[in-house]
C-alpha cells in the first residue's frame, strides 16, 4: 500500500520524466551566431536538459527553497548545512588519499573527529574555527588525477553541469554515500535527500537571480564557468597554462557544417 509520501514522490518522478521527455524531443536550438566548442558536441540536447532543469527549478525547487529559508532561521539552516558538510568530509578525506594527498586526507579525518565530537555531530563547524582547512574532493576529480580525460560536456537532469568523467564520478559518489546507501527507511532517506537538495539550492539563490537578469547566453556562461572551475579544482587552484590544441590529436565532435572554436 502506497503512503501519501511515496505517492507524492512517484508523482513528482513521473512529472519530471514527462517534462524531460518533451524537452529532449523538442531539443532546444542554438542561438544564431553562437560559436560551437569541441568540448560540447551535444549542445542541442544539453540546452534542452537545461531548459527542463530551469522549469523544474522555477516551479518546484526554488519556491520550496524560499519557503525553507523563510520558515527556518539562519542558525538552524547553518547547522543543517554543517551536518551535511561533516558527512562530506569523510569522502573528501578518502578522495584526498586516493589522489595522493596524505596531508589533505589527514585534515579531513581531523575535521570529522572534531566536528562530530566538539561540534555535536557537525552542527557547529568547530574544525574551521580551529583553523583546520576543508578540502573539497570527489571521485570526478580523483579520476582526473588518475589520468582519465574529462570527455565532452553534458548537462544532467536535476544535477546540472557535468562532463563524462564527472558523471562517472558522481555515480561512484552516490554508491558510497552513507546517507543514501545505509538508510533503509525509504521515507527518511527521501526526506534527507530532499533537504540536501534544498540546502544546496539555498546556497545559490542570490547568484541565480543575478544570472537570470544578466544580458548574455546563460547556457554558455554556465558551461564555460563549470569547465573552468573543474579544471581549477583538479589542480587545487593552480592550473597550468593552457597550450594551443594540436588539431591532429584533438577529437572533432562537431559536424563539418557547424562552426567550432
Amino acid at each position: 500500500m502506497k503512503t501519501p509520501h511515496n505517492s507524492f514522490i512517484v508523482t513528482i518522478q513521473r512529472l519530471s520524466l514527462a517534462i524531460l521527455a518533451l524537452a529532449l524531443v523538442s531539443c532546444a536550438s542554438i542561438p544564431e551566431g553562437q560559436v560551437r566548442i569541441k568540448k560540447d558536441p551535444w549542445e542541442e540536447t544539453n540546452r534542452a536538459v537545461l531548459s527542463f532543469n530551469d522549469g523544474l527549478d522555477d516551479y518546484l525547487i526554488r519556491p520550496v527553497t524560499k519557503a525553507y529559508e523563510y520558515v527556518l532561521p539562519n542558525i538552524v539552516r547553518t547547522g543543517i548545512r554543517n551536518v551535511f558538510s561533516n558527512v562530506g568530509d569523510v569522502y573528501n578525506s578518502v578522495n584526498s588519499l586516493l589522489q595522493g594527498k596524505p596531508k589533505d586526507a589527514f585534515d579531513g579525518v581531523v575535521r570529522v573527529m572534531v566536528n562530530t565530537t566538539i561540534g555535536l555531530g557537525g552542527i557547529w563547524d568547530a574544525a574551521s574555527a580551529a583553523g583546520v582547512e576543508r578540502h573539497n574532493e570527489d571521485f570526478g576529480q580523483t579520476f582526473g588525477v588518475w589520468g582519465f580525460p574529462d570527455g565532452p560536456y553534458m548537462v544532467l537532469p536535476l544535477l546540472g553541469p557535468s562532463t563524462v568523467r564527472d558523471t562517472f564520478g558522481w555515480f561512484f559518489d552516490i554508491q558510497t554515500d552513507v546517507l543514501i546507501k545505509k538508510i533503509d527507511d525509504i521515507p527518511l532517506r527521501n526526506s534527507i535527500t530532499g533537504v540536501r537538495i534544498i540546502d544546496q539550492r539555498a546556497k545559490y539563490l542570490g547568484s541565480s537571480d543575478i544570472l537570470e537578469s544578466a544580458a548574455f547566453d546563460k547556457y554558455s556562461f554556465i558551461r564555460d564557468a563549470y569547465l573552468q572551475r573543474r579544471r581549477s579544482n583538479l589542480y587545487d587552484g593552480n592550473p597550468p597554462m593552457m597550450e594551443e590544441e594540436d588539431e591532429e590529436n584533438t577529437p572533432d565532435y562537431s559536424s563539418e557544417n557547424k562552426r567550432i572554436r
